[in-house]
């Protein structure tokens, strides 16, 4: 047992520990329960492995019948031949730069398209002859001028005003070539060497250079403008853009639309300095005038063969025109090759879309039949040369992402129809439509050729679904994955954007497929159940023999047996796993099942049986007892092995609750109250059992042994108390909540709640009852071997030592048991006060004793920072919680006095105290400099005044302001009234007594009067049944009238210095939680008392008050971490929890 291991602190994975104790300790009667309850799990397993699931096996073949995408004829032989010069005119006229993806070698190409095809090779040469003798393709470039980033400012400004000039420049001779290597083009350069090409014209036209809008003051300019440029020879054109910086009023595009041509230019660079020189003359082509010339931002030179074949869209790197340039920044850019014009008979119809989709279908066939294994799984995965072909093809149509995506889904699903592949590759084709979905980019034709295809999926879909218990048997791993897809699919075109624009009229496709699925169910069920005879119903029987038990049960003086009990709620669990099915069959036959109330029959023995669970826990948790050695159960815990049995046995009663899952709500709430109260009352067995056997082996035993013992038996009461807190979710009274109320209505719902609770709050209380009983014992036990330890040690070291060594060890060990007793502080954080009040007095008892009367240790010495440090947490500690708060508004309000200006605004407010009413009137005026809480930079903030601590005020309610909307300096005025009540005189006392440093009464005698400087006189009330005796501290208000009437008696001494007004300011929020904007306090003293002079008019002539606000954090004070530690304390608990929702609405940041 002391071996044993546990985690956590409930012992949800406990290993059962309890089965080690034998049958003394009724280790097995649990671990039958455990076995009943694995039985059942073992049958349903048994059952669903009568029919193995075969992985391997291939799912049966989909044949739904003749599907629309089957019907569809095959294409002739001349339209096939016709596509495949189609094929071949795409692989002759490739363009662009390839990736490992491509095949580059056109024989490889050629060969793979002759298989496709099934074409000969003397039809393959004559077909290919007729491609290359057609016109080449006509080429353009699609060029999208996007953006510049971090482009030079060449304005006085700190900025430029950019636009780009581009073109195509024409391809050139090997000579310009090599001096294109020493200077870049530009299209300013002033002069110009290159020689005039045969293929430019003397004159050329304008439209051949393109303009962008200019942007100004940018150095990140954002045109997003498109162009396109006929391509004379994609191997040896450039792409030439300039980026310049414009200075002067004239639109440069619009200067060039006015240029109709410019004669006599040599080079295209000459050519675009004359249209520079024609801008600066309003398009005048002779002006020579070249002031307010632009500046040149950079420039970029893209050959038209290194563009990829499916385009770029990329960031280019600006570069200069010369070596004394100076340029920096980027141009984004998205270029794509296109064709303008095929030479073949398919190129001349209206749109290539058709023409794509055919050599796509043509291409599936054929891969889909190169797939040796299991054909059924093809994920559309598509050869090199295939993926070639197609690609090239799609360009040079200059098919948009969104074209191809949605030919790849006619393509696939029609295929998928005639021989199936893998639907998750056609979950991921839908899904690609649904992400380049642009309804403004469908044309007519398109749009109706995507309905078609979700109609005829889905048509072939709900076909399958109508016989899926064939098509897709459970049997088999692989075809209940191709149901899974199947389904996803479909759900997946009911949700896009596509199928609800292009088949506006078909919005309830879930409807459709419910009804399949919920008619084809009952069509397999009913034939189902006509294949079976009709038998004789073993209700009748079980029902018989029931009656006979539940009889002989009632009778008094009956005991059920052990062996009984087990039976019947094996019987029980059996029939609950029975009824579940009840669930899968139609309605009019699960009204007719003779078993629906089968738990009726176990009420009796259910009790009978609680009773004996009862019995065995208590034998387990003596044995468990018995056996334990008070040792940890390892390294990482502190309690020992009994407390791991003691869980476990209840987490075992818990399961067993669970598994009983009683059906009707009355009878749960009866079963549950009695579970409960078992628990506790083992629970309390438990900790007396424990206590016991510490008291008995405390004889003979050292102290070090007993604390220790102590010290795990306190642990081990605590992991019980842990484990019984979380009662309510194990057993799941919520969900009875909710059944009472449904059954009897919220007072069902309130007498769960309320018996419930009470059962354990009460043994809360017994288990704290308990451990209190042991820290006064440990402590006892404690502090007095310890100071016999340090006397009979001191006495040798003094001995031993001299005065300056001795004084060096007196001082570490000082510092040692400071430490000590600062570590047990924190580790026993929640215990009770008189703990705490212990070593308090421990802690000056050992003051006394290292000081030895001189002899020993200075007092400055010992009351070192460490001591202080230590005093004021056992002082704090040792208080009650009400006097706690009240020291927390007592720092409160030293702060208050110090804060001179904040970041948080201040308030402004009037304070007054009618003695006459006594009656408060607080006036809230205003507010200004508050922080901004809401995203348009504004707050909309109200005021919550309350008298504080509540437990001082314990019949004020708070109030609040109106909100003021949209503002950080608010105005109020408002006035409140708060009345301070007081006792019935019948009802009240005196309690004299001296005030400590915080405001604690200690009582003193009628002899002390006269010579107590700090008296305080505090009315508390008096029961009907109090006679003061003589010399008592508490004297009746009438025999007291003297000393009222006489005595001298400040504000400071009768009002209490905790006493304040707490002004808080929220931000409102009706969509969420209000936020916290800070806070102001006041005391009660500073303004109320007969020393405070009346003022004529009341409050509206009280001179203002100025309250600077604070937004603390309470949970960094020690004060708050001590109440919060008192998890026993409603009060406390409440005081830290309205202080943490505070500090929460907060936010993170402040």
């Amino acid at each position: 047992m002391a071996g044993s291991k546990a985690s956590g602190t409930n012992g949800n994975s406990i290993h059962c520990v309890g089965v080690t104790l034998g049958d003394g300790g009724n280790g097995e009667f649990f671990e039958r329960m455990k076995s009943i309850l694995q039985k059942q799990e073992n049958m349903q397993r048994s059952a669903h492995s009568e029919s193995p699931m075969e992985s391997r096996a291939p799912p049966p073949p989909e044949t739904p019948g003749q599907s629309r995408a089957a019907e569809r004829p095959g294409l002739t032989r001349r339209e096939l031949d016709l596509l495949y010069e189609e094929a071949l005119y795409t692989t002759v006229n490739r363009a662009g730069v390839t990736s490992g993806e491509y095949v580059t070698n056109e024989v490889e190409l050629f060969r793979y398209l002759q298989e496709v095809f099934k074409v000969g090779p003397g039809e393959h040469e004559v077909i290919l002859q007729r491609v290359k003798e057609a016109k080449r393709a006509s080429y353009a470039l699609k060029v999208s001028v996007m953006e510049g980033k971090n482009l030079l400012a060449k304005d006085a400004n700190g900025y430029s005003d950019p636009y780009c000039m581009l073109g195509i420049l024409l391809g050139q001779s090997p000579k310009e070539t090599e001096e294109k290597k020493e200077r870049k083009f530009s299209f300013r350069k002033k002069k110009d060497k290159f020689e005039k090409r045969s293929s430019v014209r003397e004159v050329l036209p304008a439209r051949y250079i393109q303009v962008t809008e200019v942007k100004p003051e940018t150095l990140n300019p954002v045109w997003n403008e498109h162009f396109v440029f006929e391509i004379d020879d994609v191997y040896s054109d450039q792409l030439h853009l300039d980026i310049w910086d414009h200075d002067d009023d004239v639109s440069v595009s619009e200067a060039c639309k006015k240029l109709n041509e410019i004669s006599g230019f040599k080079g295209m660079g000459r050519y675009f300095k004359q249209i520079a020189k024609s801008v600066r003359a309003n398009g005048t082509a002779g002006a020579a005038v070249e002031e307010n010339v632009d500046d040149f931002l950079g420039c970029l030179n893209i050959s038209i063969h290194e563009i990829p074949v499916a385009g770029v869209d990329r960031w280019f790197k600006l570069e200069p025109r010369s070596s004394t340039s100076s340029v920096q920044g980027e141009c984004r850019l998205i270029l794509k090759l296109t064709t303008t014009q095929r030479d073949t008979v398919l190129s001349k119809k209206d749109s290539y879309m058709p023409v794509h989709e055919m050599l796509l279908c043509q291409i599936l066939e054929y891969e889909h039949a190169q797939v040796g294994t299991e054909p059924y799984s093809w994920s559309g995965d598509l050869s090199k040369p295939a993926w070639t072909v197609l690609s090239h093809h799609a360009v040079q149509t200059d098919l948009s992402p969104l074209q191809q995506a949605i030919i790849r889904w006619q393509s696939y699903s029609k295929h998928h129809q005639v021989q199936s592949m893998d639907y998750s590759f056609l979950l991921e084709l839908l899904r690609s439509i649904e992400d380049k979905w642009d309804p403004a980019a469908l044309h007519r034709e398109l749009e109706q050729s995507l309905a078609e295809s979700f109609s005829i999926f889905t048509e072939y879909c709900l076909a399958l679904l109508k016989r899926m218990r064939e098509v897709f048997p459970v049997t088999s791993t692989s075809a209940i994955t191709r149901f899974d897809f199947l389904l996803r699919c479909l759900g997946q075109i009911h949700s896009m954007q596509a199928f609800k624009s292009v088949c506006p009229f078909r919005n309830e496709l879930h409807v459709e497929i419910t009804a399949v699925v919920k008619r084809s169910t009952l069509e397999w069920y009913e034939a189902t159940v006509s294949s079976f005879k009709p038998e004789d119903s073993a209700a009748d029987d079980v029902s018989a023999a029931m009656e006979r038990v539940c009889g002989t049960l009632e009778l008094e003086g009956t005991k059920m047996t052990q062996t009984m009990g087990e039976t019947l709620f094996e019987l029980y669990i059996t029939l609950k796993a029975l009824k579940q099915y009840r669930e899968f069959l139609p309605l009019k036959d699960a009204k007719a099942l003779a078993l629906c109330g089968f738990h009726e029959w176990f009420k009796t023995s259910i009790h009978k049986w609680l009773q004996i669970v009862h019995e065995k826990s208590c034998d387990r948790i003596r044995k468990a007892v018995e056996v334990d050695k008070l040792e940890h159960v390892d390294a990482l815990s502190k309690h020992s092995s009994s407390a791991v049995d003691v869980t476990t046995c209840f987490n075992q009663v818990k399961e067993f609750w669970v598994q009983l899952a009683w059906p009707d709500s009355a009878g749960a709430f009866i079963f549950v109250t009695r579970l409960t109260a078992d628990v506790c009352s083992a629970a309390v067995c438990y900790s007396e059992l424990i206590k016991r056997k510490i008291e008995r082996s405390q004889h003979g035993q050292e102290n070090k042994h007993l604390t220790n013992q102590l010290c795990i038996a306190l642990n081990n009461i605590e992991h019980v108390r842990k484990f019984l807190g979380n009662l309510p979710r194990d057993m799941d009274w919520k969900s009875l909540e909710v059944a009472m109320q449904e059954s009897c209505g919220p007072e069902g719902k309130e007498q769960v709640q309320k018996t419930l609770n009470a059962q354990l709050l009460s043994i809360d209380l017994d288990l704290q009852r308990e451990v209190k009983r042991m820290i006064a014992h440990l402590t006892d036990k404690a502090v007095s071997p310890l100071m016999k330890y340090l006397d009979d040690t001191l006495v040798i070291l003094s001995e031993s030592l001299v005065k300056a060594n001795l004084d060096r060890v007196l001082q570490g060990l000082w510092t040692l048991l400071l430490k000590l007793i600062l570590d047990t502080v924190a580790e026993n954080r929640g215990v009770s006060v008189e703990f705490y009040g212990r070593f308090y007095y421990t802690a000056k008892a050992l003051v006394e004793f290292f000081h030895a009367e001189g002899d020993g240790l200075p007092v400055e010495d010992l009351r070192n920072e460490d001591y202080k440090a230590l005093e004021e947490e056992l002082r704090l500690n040792k208080c009650s919680s009400n006097e706690l708060i009240e020291q927390y508004y007592l720092e409160k309000i030293g702060q208050q006095k110090t804060l001179k200006q904040t970041k948080f605004g201040r308030i402004s407010v009037k304070c007054y105290y009618e003695a006459s009413e006594q009656k408060l009137y607080v006036e809230i005026l205003h507010a200004a400099d508050l922080i901004a809480l809401d995203t348009n930079g504004l707050s909309d903030p109200f005021v919550i005044i309350e008298l504080c601590p509540q437990h001082w005020f314990p019949t004020a309610k708070s109030q609040r302001t109106q909100v003021k909307n949209k503002t950080l300096h608010p105005v109020f005025d408002e006035l409140f009234q708060l009345k301070i009540k007081k006792y019935a005189a019948k009802t009240l006392g005196i309690r004299l007594g001296l005030g400590d440093s915080i405001g604690n009464v200690q009582p003193v005698s009628q002899q002390q009067l006269t010579r107590a400087p700090n008296l305080i006189l505090l009315l508390v009330p008096l029961c009907s049944q109090c006679n003061p005796v003589a010399g008592s501290s508490v004297l009746p208000v009438l025999s007291c009238c003297w000393f009222l009437s006489h005595s001298q008696v400040t504000p400071a001494q009768y009002k209490k210095r905790f006493a304040c007004i707490v002004f808080t300011v929220m931000d409102y929020d009706w969509l969420s939680t209000n936020d916290f904007a800070g806070e102001a306090i006041c005391r009660l003293s500073d303004f109320c008392g007969p020393d405070k002079p009346s003022v004529p008019g009341g409050v509206k002539n009280v001179q203002p008050l100025i309250l600077h606000l604070a937004r603390p954090k309470p949970s960094e004070k020690p004060i708050l971490k001590m109440l919060e530690a008192r998890t026993s304390d409603r009060e406390a608990q409440e005081f830290v929890k309205k202080l943490k929702e505070i500090e929460k609405s907060m936010g993170e940041g402040d």
